[in-house]
C-alpha cells in the first residue's frame, strides 16, 4: 500500500551529512519525495511510496550518518498525492 509520510528529525542533524544519507537511503528503498533542513535546527522529509518500505527508511533515520544524533523523529501518516517522481534534496 503506498503512503505519505512527512518526516521531522531532531537533534544534531545539520552539518553532518544527514540529508545526504537521508538522500541515499530514500533511493535505495525506491521512494520518492525530498529532504531539507529546516531553521529551527531540524531536517524535514516529505516521502512516498510503499509503507513498509517508509516504515524501514525511518528506522534507519534513527540511527543516521556517523556524527549525527538523533532524538526524536515525529511522523505524520497520510494519502499519496503521487506528485514526486523521485527523491531529491532541497537547498
Amino acid at each position: 500500500m503506498d503512503a505519505l509520510a512527512k518526516i521531522t528529525v531532531k537533534g544534531i542533524v545539520q552539518g553532518v551529512g544527514y540529508r545526504w544519507f537521508a538522500d541515499r537511503t530514500a533511493r535505495k528503498h525506491n521512494l520518492n519525495g525530498f529532504v531539507e533542513n529546516l531553521p529551527d535546527g531540524s531536517v524535514y522529509l516529505e516521502v512516498e511510496g510503499e509503507k513498509e518500505s517508509i516504515e524501514t527508511l525511518i528506522s534507519e533515520l534513527r540511527t543516521g550518518p556517523k556524527l549525527s544524533v538523533v532524538e526524536d523523529i515525529i511522523v505524520e501518516w497520510s494519502k499519496p498525492h503521487h506528485l514526486f517522481i523521485n527523491f531529491r534534496i532541497k537547498a
